[in-house]
């Protein structure tokens, strides 16, 4: 039986998504100019974007590295949460308007507004917007959760202003989740939920798990929509690692405590926690600042 011990804290959050690039120029001219992150720090072959000081994105310039493999586990998409349907506007419209090639979708999730990118070296990126949680609904311990049809054109057309085309970088943003391309979706379940302590929020039988913790819609997901079957990750341009912000540093601690006795192998710096997922994904556990 879970009891509160075997589960992450409530105001458990997500960190930076590190990405590994073939050119670093461009991803960093992606992320500031259209995805309308600030460089906050940039040092010989890597950037550190974000918003209000907190760090969204880690580029690290990795030119020696090919493309994945096709089908193999990985990044599926890192998603950048926006404080307002207006600062969410703005970015899309940004990017829309400067990397045009790059919009693949949208949806209202019910819980969220979402819009769908490609970066310029085929990292999936998500804008999104969340409805407030009491406007949520949940059905025997499952998030609702849906895709309906979000027209993009309207949604600019109906947030959109002059102030925020001229001047995007409205609010916060920071990463509100993360999804994965995994190979099984229980062995996904038995890692993320059993061994790290995230609870399931939806799964959609043996293809995607949602889980969060303290009752996000989701702060990851893992499916095998282009992955089933996927064995670990060989070196390779795309996902670095992910960062989990826990609130202190003794909820670091009992994960890295929770994990071990699963059988699991971190390495721990005194203040950070390593792991790799069964996909060699590595989830860096860090204490919030």
């Amino acid at each position: 039986m879970t009891t509160t011990a075997d589960l992450l804290a409530p105001d458990t959050a997500m960190g930076a998504v590190t990405l590994r690039v073939g050119d670093l120029d461009r991803m960093i001219a992606y992320y500031r100019d259209a995805v309308t992150l600030d460089v906050i720090a940039q040092q010989g072959d890597s950037a550190v974007l974000g918003r209000g000081g907190v760090p969204a994105v880690v580029l690290q310039h990795a030119p020696e590295l090919k493309n994945p493999e096709p089908r193999s586990a990985g990044l599926f998409h890192t998603a950048i949460l926006f404080e307002s349907e207006a600062a969410l506007a703005a970015a899309v419209y940004s990017v829309a308007t400067r990397f045009p090639q790059s919009f693949t979708g949208s949806s209202d999730h019910l819980v969220s507004k979402a819009f769908y990118f490609d970066d310029p070296e085929h990292n999936g990126v998500e804008l999104y917007w969340d409805r407030d949680r009491t406007e949520w609904s949940w059905t025997h311990g499952q998030i609702e959760m849906g895709t309906v049809f979000l027209d993009p054109n309207g949604f600019l057309q109906e947030h959109l202003s002059p102030e925020t085309v001229a001047d995007p970088r409205v609010g916060g943003a920071s990463v509100g989740h993360v999804h994965l391309s995994v190979g099984d979706v229980a062995r996904a379940r038995d890692f993320y939920v059993d061994s790290l302590g995230f609870e399931a929020t939806i799964a959609y039988g043996s293809s995607a798990l949602f889980v969060s913790a303290g009752g996000y819609h989701h702060h990851m997901a893992m499916n095998v929509w282009n992955s089933k079957g996927a064995g670990r990750r060989q070196p390779a341009l795309g996902l670095g690692q992910v960062e989990i912000v826990l609130p202190d540093a003794d909820g670091v601690a009992a994960a890295d405590e929770r994990l071990r006795g699963r059988g699991l192998q971190t390495a721990n710096d005194g203040l950070q926690v390593t792991v790799s997922d069964p996909w060699d994904n590595t989830i860096l556990l860090k204490p919030a600042v």
